[in-house]
């Protein structure tokens, strides 16, 4: 784990600081700039820009670990809003949804599996009278298999649900194996958690390869590979492979996270490529900010300058 990360990831659970940061300019530049707004409003505005500019997008309500069940109906409700929003702005073709389990029940101490279906079900209901998708995301490997066994319950009835996996994690490249059948939509990461040596590679060249491996096993399948990265090794190995393995532009897709390299995203468009961009929204932005930071110290940079400023 890089040095800054722990503390980084520290000062994620302060809400002095949050709010600092959300009443500074420099800070809310940092904000604006990773996390469109707290509102339903805010994210259907952004996707309309985005849409607009030739890109696709996948839009996460933020929050997880959640273990209030009022709160994981919360969620389930917010998704709901969103969707119905995104279908009367006439959206939806273009826009999904990403739903982390453990924000919908899957972490409650009682019946927990059995609430995040149910909640995902609806969810996934909701998306389809809307006329889109939902995708499951992937959280810390405690979870992987709950979260895969609650995806095979929904794609009986839901196929089009999509699935995340992680790179890092040694079981990833057999995951990707059972999951590459025709209309099986998976996103591919390397992956955002601090795992053990015993489950995941530690070394980000062992990430990179086990990425790479992937890779060839989800473009030689029948499914619908989404390629999130924003490494140019990445994508450019993504394209290679797509060319060797016959894949045609529209047969998969790159993903890309909200104000990450968004002239790359363009440019990936332009090539007709079809790229979705990652939009998380919601009053819980200050965790998912934090942990951009702690994924690239070098923006803790403009945070302490802020704080300074201020003081």
């Amino acid at each position: 784990m890089p040095l800054l990360r722990q503390p980084i990831l520290l000062l994620a659970k302060s809400e002095q600081v949050k709010k600092l940061v959300s009443t500074m300019p420099v800070s809310s530049g940092i904000v604006t700039s990773h996390v469109p707004g707290e509102t339903t409003d805010d994210a259907v505005t952004a996707t309309a820009e985005l849409v607009d500019g030739g890109l696709w997008v996948t839009l996460d309500f933020l929050g997880e670990d959640t273990l209030d069940l009022a709160q994981a109906e919360a969620t389930v409700a917010a998704y709901k809003d969103l969707l119905a929003e995104l279908a009367r702005r006439g959206l939806a073709a273009k826009a999904e949804v990403s739903v982390k389990l453990s924000a919908v029940g899957q972490a409650l101490p009682e019946n927990g599996e059995k609430v995040a279906l149910e909640n995902a079900r609806e969810i996934c209901r909701a998306a389809r009278n809307a006329g889109t998708t939902v995708t499951l995301d992937m959280e810390d490997h405690t979870t992987t298999d709950s979260t895969l066994g609650i995806l095979r319950e929904l794609r009986k009835d839901f196929p089009e649900t999509g699935a995340v996996l992680q790179a890092m994690l040694h079981r990833t490249e057999a995951d990707c194996r059972a999951l590459a059948y025709e209309g099986s939509r998976v996103r591919l990461c390397k992956g955002a958690y601090h795992e053990p040596e015993s489950v995941a590679f530690q070394d980000r060249l062992d990430i990179d390869k086990s990425y790479v491996r992937c890779l060839k096993v989800l473009l030689a399948g029948q499914g619908y590979p989404m390629i999130a990265s924003h490494d140019p090794r990445m994508i450019q190995i993504a394209s290679s492979l797509a060319s060797r393995y016959g894949r045609r532009p529209g047969t998969y897709e790159f993903q890309m996270l909200y104000g990450i390299r968004p002239e790359e995203q363009k440019r990936l468009a332009e090539t007709g490529e079809t790229v979705r961009v990652y939009v998380p929204y919601g009053e819980e932005w200050y965790g998912y900010l934090m942990r951009r930071m702690a994924e690239r110290p070098q923006n803790l940079t403009f945070f302490l300058r802020s704080l300074i400023s201020k003081k």
